[in-house]
């Protein structure tokens, strides 16, 4: 089997869409460029603990306040 290299633009769509669109590039090019199918996946999780680790971060640390949202401002 001819294994073919791919686009690097595969790497945009863990990027914007996270884990999801690394399992989805991933069997894209799993069978032509196997490398970039792993890296796809790495990125894609990647991605996504990022924003997770950054929500935590932020919850914690006071920068969200879910009062402010859910409270109507005084006159």
């Amino acid at each position: 089997m001819e294994r073919r290299k791919r686009s690097a633009a595969w790497y945009l769509l863990p990027i914007f869409v996270g884990v999801i669109g690394g399992i989805i590039g991933y069997f894209a090019v799993r069978h032509d460029d196997p490398t970039l199918a792993k890296r796809l996946l790495y990125v894609g999780i990647g991605i996504s603990a990022a924003g997770i680790i950054i929500s935590v971060v932020a919850a914690l640390s006071g920068l969200y306040n879910a009062e402010e949202f859910y409270t109507m401002p005084s006159i």
